[in-house]
């Protein structure tokens, strides 16, 4: 079990305490105390999982489920009980429903390259938001191309709230898909997915959810929810970079085809036909990222040793204070001011281009994310080209907001 047990009551987290996890926190730079605000682009990992990872490599590591030595079956072994430590974390009713991919990214394609190319025609729509990620646009705009489809967009208020009248409205008779975003990477507005899923479903339409942003800061029960897809990367939840999950029902992934050919997900080849593997071995081709697997488990370990709901009352908290903090500033300008948000703060700064402002902030130690965070369409919406976003986790302290805020008044200074 990790250490983290037992530092968190609903309501409170022992965040020093928290922090003495992970190591790359400790350090300087540019002779400052590092602050670390960028957890939406990629979080940091606790020394539970690094270490996790470590023993896996030096004692464990094999190729898996394809050998009857010792470390094959230990590896195999350490596999599979990530792949049910995520059904739990999921509320997945079968480990079978649990697919690793490489990350959100490869999640989606995975089903824009099955489901969608089976099941668009001539004249279909898939329906995304206005608030998308470039990975819940480019493959429904490929896919669409292909099948002489039409992508059609839920509009956005100037809060960056969706329009649940208009969004009804878009769900027809030509509807085959929605996919939409849990909670913004752009805006953190965490979307009303369960009523979107409740309206599409009185309708027969599918429902994928884009849930990179949602799993480590809000409690997901894909069976409560009743999506029929749920997608999420293992480097935005404490753990290693390319891995990924999709998560479906059991029923619609039996009826895809495999997305990708090779070894493992077979069941017999010859030259004139190939059987494949039932679920979940029929989508996971090749030798996976077997280490990266294995950390993802010990990641969702420490994150529930610690309880989503004591680190989303932290991060609730922390969020209202920056956004406090900061809108008593007259220069700045907040981009996205939903009122259900979840752990990201973007803004501007008069006219100072955001890289401008996150390379004076990182002068100052602290980290943020500058550019359009691979949300282009939102950046369009507001009608500008960039944010700085701060994106906040539960290691994150008050002392940070208060050093963010010394670090724009010092970028207000600089350039005035």
């Amino acid at each position: 079990m990790s250490s983290a047990t037992a530092l968190a009551t609903p309501s409170s987290l022992d965040v020093e305490r928290l922090r003495a996890d992970f190591p790359i926190l400790a350090q300087e730079v540019h002779g400052h105390p590092l602050v670390y605000l960028d957890n939406a682009a990629s979080a940091q990992k606790p020394r539970q999982v690094i270490e996790a990872i470590a023993h896996f490599d030096a004692s464990d590591y094999s190729n898996i489920h394809r050998g009857v030595h010792a470390l094959s079956q230990r590896a195999t072994a350490a596999f599979e009980a990530a792949r049910d430590r995520v059904r739990d974390f999921l509320h997945a009713s079968h480990s079978k429903e649990i697919i690793f991919t490489r990350g959100t990214t490869e999640s989606i394609n995975l089903v824009a390259q099955t489901y969608g190319r089976a099941a668009l025609n001539l004249g279909d729509e898939i329906v995304v938001s206005a608030m998308e990620h470039h990975s819940n646009i480019v493959p429904w705009q490929m896919v669409c191309r292909e099948r002489g489809a039409v992508l059609r967009v839920i509009p956005m208020s100037d809060a960056g709230e969706l329009d649940l009248a208009a969004y009804e409205q878009l769900l027809g008779l030509h509807t085959k898909l929605v996919s939409v975003v849990h909670v913004s990477n752009a805006l953190g507005t965490i979307n009303p997915v369960r009523e979107m899923i409740r309206l599409a479903h009185a309708r027969g339409i599918p429902v994928l959810l884009d849930g990179a942003q949602a799993v480590p800061h809000v409690a997901v029960d894909v069976q409560d929810l009743d999506c029929d897809f749920y997608a999420f990367s293992s480097h935005k939840l404490f753990g290693p970079s390319g891995v990924g999950v999709l998560y479906g029902k059991a029923a619609l992934l039996d009826s895809m085809p495999p997305y990708q050919g090779g070894g493992e997900m077979i069941a017999s080849v010859t030259f004139e036909k190939t059987f494949y593997k039932g679920l979940p071995g029929k989508f996971e081709a090749g030798t996976p990222n077997i280490t990266g697997v294995v950390g993802l488990g010990a990641a969702i370990e420490y994150v529930n040793a610690i309880g989503l709901e004591a680190i989303g009352a932290w991060e609730h908290e922390l969020l209202a204070y920056a956004t406090a903090r900061v809108g008593e500033i007259p220069q700045v300008r907040i981009v996205g001011t939903a009122r259900d948000k979840a752990s990201v703060l973007s803004f501007l700064i008069d006219d100072i281009h955001p890289h401008d402002i996150g390379t004076i902030l990182d002068r100052e130690g602290i980290a943020v994310r500058a550019g359009h965070h691979c949300a282009q369409p939102v950046m369009q919406r507001f009608g500008i080209p960039a944010t700085t976003r701060a994106s906040f986790a539960f290691y994150n302290t008050r002392a940070e907001v208060d050093a963010l805020i010394a670090g724009i008044h010092r970028v207000i200074e600089v350039f005035a």
